[in-house]
Parts: structure tokens; sequence; C-alpha cells
């Protein structure tokens, strides 16, 4: 491919090629498996939730555009998230069940609810059997456990009982919550769910302002920024330290599918802060330290700290920049998507085993010192997707009222 930006047909056939490489992702115990380098599960790791719950999304995608075999796998994760990942007990869902079947750790995750209604969800526009029953049950734990009526966010971690919240809040599990209560939205038509995404948009509105558009990811209860967190061990896979490149892309793409879902019922100042965000990523995360690609994370001040290049947060360049373009039409973000693509087929594309190489060192060579092979699908499939489809209504919806159309070209 040369500096054009692929064309409907590579992509189309680029989130075929993925959805391929999952094909055994079904788990022994119900759910999904982490996949290896090579697309084979790794039952040396436990189920978990967030990656059963992105496979029913992906598969589930992947039924609407009718690909062969994609409704029984995602019917078949669905069915671990209805057995072996829920808490029958207090309900919810456990983090992780390990090859006994016995739950890893005691918390419950905002992050990994947000998963589950996300998966039930995009199940519902698919048409899976129990699809319904499990959305439901997933919004009923979101509504009762984790969102925050007070402060128009979310709380981020229980303790298996519902008893204790953690004193803990994060940006991440706010993220996940608006994508997951868009696709609810969508998928159930009330509008409560798109109202409350307003709220969390326009606090990332103002936080975005209160810190130059690097965007603080961890939290006191008070919603005080902690700016510190993590300092010591900056490349944690969920909690890393300073500001994360790959969310400054996201949310600067979820900010204009809040925008587009909402009208004008939408917080102001949406499109301005999507331009910041996403600028100040590719200021601070694009080609800065010799090598192509993103770096991980950066210090307040813009400096990197982990150089790592993760396939999740080129995929989200791609989908920040293909919105952005579809929102304002303006050709800077098509060639930053044309250049995007152009690196992930030169430098993340596994041609040789499948999917996505998951990390690269600051070379641009294959390692695994944060991500250990190719867990799931869910940010390459969707970088597939996203530039070919409207801002509103959300993935899976879009897809089952209209063939994907033509990305930025």
């Amino acid at each position: 491919m040369d500096i054009a930006p692929p064309d409907t047909a590579w992509l189309d056939a680029e989130g075929r090629r993925l959805l391929d490489f999952g094909r055994h992702v079904g788990h022994p115990l119900g759910g999904a498996a982490w996949l290896d380098d090579e697309g084979r599960p790794d039952l040396s790791r436990p189920v978990h939730t967030w990656i059963t719950s992105r496979t029913v999304h992906v598969f589930g995608l992947g039924a609407l555009l009718d690909v062969d075999g994609c409704t029984d796998i995602a019917a078949a994760a669905l069915d671990g998230l209805r057995t072996t990942l829920r808490d029958a007990q207090h309900g919810g869902w456990f983090t992780a069940v390990d090859a006994t079947g016995t739950p890893v750790g005691t918390s419950k995750s905002c992050y990994d609810h947000a998963f589950v209604v996300l998966a039930g969800s995009t199940a519902v526009v698919a048409g899976l059997p129990g699809a319904d029953d499990l959305l439901a049950e997933a919004l009923d734990v979101l509504e009762q456990h984790f969102w925050d009526e007070s402060t128009g966010l979310v709380i981020d971690e229980w303790d298996r009982a519902w008893t204790t919240p953690a004193p803990y809040r994060g940006l991440n599990a706010a993220m996940h919550s608006v994508e997951a209560m868009l696709a609810a939205g969508d998928a159930t038509g009330d509008p409560r769910w798109h109202e409350r995404v307003g709220r969390v948009a326009a606090y990332v509105v103002g936080l975005a302002a209160a810190h130059d558009a690097r965007l603080p990811e961890h939290f006191d209860p008070d919603w005080t920024p902690d700016l510190g967190l993590n300092r010591d061990r900056p490349d944690d896979p969920f909690k890393p330290y300073g500001a994360t490149i790959g969310h400054g892309l996201e949310w600067s793409r979820l900010l204009l599918h809040v925008e587009a879902s909402l009208g004008d019922r939408a917080p102001a100042g949406l499109l301005a802060t999507s331009r910041r965000l996403f600028d100040r990523a590719v200021g601070d995360g694009w080609d800065v330290d010799g090598a192509r690609g993103f770096v991980y994370t950066t210090d307040w001040d813009g400096t990197p700290v982990v150089r790592q290049r993760m396939h999740w947060v080129a995929a989200e360049g791609i989908a920040a920049a293909a919105a952005l373009h579809r929102r304002t039409g303006e050709e800077r973000y098509a060639r930053l998507y044309a250049a995007w693509w152009r690196y992930v087929v030169e430098h993340v594309r596994d041609t040789d085993r499948g999917s996505w190489h998951h990390e690269l060192d600051p070379s641009n060579r294959p390692q695994a010192s944060v991500w250990a092979g190719k867990p799931d699908l869910y940010h390459a499939v969707q970088a597939t997707l996203l530039p070919r489809l409207p801002l509103a209504p959300g993935l899976a919806r879009a897809v089952a009222l209209s063939a994907p159309g033509q990305a930025p070209a």
C-alpha cells in the first residue's frame, strides 16, 4: 500500500482477516481465551470478562456483516458471560476465573462491567439468544453500583458483595462507560444512557481545559487528580503513569460520537475539545523519538515516559483521524489517517501469523514487555469499521442499518 489510504475493499478484507485469526478464541470453561501470537488459546491464563465481552462485541459485528461462523463464536462467548463469569451469588461479573472456575480476585470493576454492557448491546442488535436478558442485567448493575448520579461520573471498583467502593476513581472506566452507554442507548432506545454520556463528556471538556489537553487518568474519591500514581511502574497495562496518548485519541473520537448522538442536547465544546485532544496526542506522541509510531505515555510536560508502541494506540489514532475528517472535512486529518495506516501496514500488521503485533519496542520490533501474545481483536477490528461508518449511531446499530461505506480518501 502506498501513501494513499486503504479503500473499502481492503478495510473489509482486513477486518475479515482479523476475525479469522480469532476463530479459536473459545475457552473450555466457557467465555473467550487470551490468544497467543499464533491465535491459539493460552490456557495458562484466566478467562477474563473484558476479553470475553470484547469477543462478543467484535464477533457480533462480524455476524452483522454476515461473516461465516461469527454468530456461533459470539453466541458462545455470550454464554460465558451468562454462566462462567457471572457471580450468581452477589450479581455482576467477576474480573476473571482461573482454570478451576475459581474467581481471580474479589473486586468488581467498572471497566469490566462497561464491556459487558457493550457486549450485551451488540448482541441485542445482532439478535443473539439470551442477549436481551444479559443486557438488562448488565444495565441494572451499572445503574445500581457504578453510575454516580451525584457526580455524573462512575465509581471504579467495589468488593465482591457490593458493600464498599474502592477509593480510586479512573478516567479509563469512565471512557469505556461512555462507549457502553452510547451503545446501550442505541440498542434499547432509552434516552437516559445518552443523557448520562453527555454529563461525562462535559466533565472531560473541563478536564482537558484544566490540564492542557493531557488528560489525567487517576483520581481520588472526590475526583481530585493523582498525577503521580504509578510513577514507580509507569508501564502498568491498565493504570500507567502520566498521560496516555491513546486515550487522548480515543476521547477525541468519543466526544464526536457524543455530539452526533445527542445533537442539540450535547454539551458545549465537544468539537473544540476533540480537536485539542487530538492535536496534543499527535504533538506529544507521534514520531517524537527518532522512530515512527506513537509512544505509549508521556510526563505532564509531554516528555515520553514509556516509549513502546502499542497496536491499540495506532488503531485509535486511525479512528480519531477518520472521525475528525468526517466531522470537519479537513484534509489534514485525511493525511494523518493515511500515514497511520501506512505505519500499521509496515510495522504493526503481522502477515506471517495473523492479527496485529500488540506491542513493539521503540525501534518497532515486536516485543512483549507489557502485552504478551495477541489477547483480542477489539481495537484492530474497530479500526477497519469506524472510518466507514457515520458518527452516530454506534458500530452495531450502524452496521445493522447499512453496509459500511467509503473511508477518508
